[in-house]
């Protein structure tokens, strides 16, 4: 187990409370990489202990990990670093390889997977009459059995007429079948979390989300996948690098 940087002393011109102070520096600790995403985080007595401070104020410190997403609890096993996923805007590709590329273990939990009517949205985004028939799939998506998103996907019916024959990733589904997505279209945006959608992603009501809707199209330039990702901001960065025009 790694320990915490050492050195820590209270500095006297923060007015800050002591746990305050020792939450920001195991915080920059976790920035830094001396703690790796799953590991354990140690106890409130080996803080305690290592740190010279009480156990309660080694509590409190990391109380406030957990609420800024970067410590979660798991019952009866302790503390770990929470995962957490870099995506890059200019890239198109799967939650699954999002994970499998940073050492995570994608999963999911299944809500949903039905052939219905497509509804005004999904006519509208994925150019359907009215009555056509689409796959809905419905689930959490997991990294490690850890909710990260909450996701909703629509595809034709004509391209994916049995959804319950995907298994994990959708985009591998598609590759087989020929109508894998080159391109997409996503608009991204920040909410707060109803009730509902809270209780799913396992954090408070209230708390922000980052809702992101994403429309894929084939080589030829039919839209294929309608998603609307519902994802929980402590775990996902967006990054995307801007060039100036010359």
């Amino acid at each position: 187990m790694t320990p915490p940087s050492t050195g820590f002393q209270v500095n006297l011109d923060d007015n800050s409370p002591l746990y305050m102070q020792l939450a920001r520096r195991l915080a920059q600790d976790v920035r830094d990489g001396r703690y790796q995403a799953d590991q354990a985080l140690p106890s409130e007595r080996t803080l305690s202990e290592q740190l010279d401070v009480s156990r309660v104020t080694a509590r409190k410190a990391i109380d406030q990990l957990v609420d800024q997403g970067l410590v979660v609890r798991r019952r009866g096993s302790g503390n770990y670093i929470a995962p957490r996923i870099e995506q890059p805007l200019s890239n198109l590709s799967s939650f699954s390889e999002q994970l499998q590329q940073r050492g995570y273990r994608p999963g999911s939990h299944w809500l949903r997977r039905e052939v219905l009517p497509a509804d005004a949205d999904e006519q509208l985004s994925l150019g359907l009459s009215p009555g056509t028939r689409v796959a809905r799939l419905e689930r959490l998506r997991l990294a490690d059995d850890m909710p990260m998103a909450y996701e909703i996907s629509v595809i034709p019916a004509t391209v994916l007429p049995r959804p319950e024959g995907v298994t994990n990733s959708l985009y591998a589904h598609l590759a087989k079948t020929g109508h894998m997505p080159v391109r997409a279209l996503q608009h991204i945006r920040a909410m707060n979390a109803p009730l509902e959608l809270a209780e799913r992603l396992d954090i408070t009501e209230g708390r922000a989300v980052l809702f992101i809707t994403r429309v894929g199209y084939l080589e030829s330039g039919e839209p294929v996948e309608l998603t609307h990702s519902y994802c929980r901001s402590d775990h996902y960065d967006f990054v995307a690098e801007l060039r100036r025009a010359t």
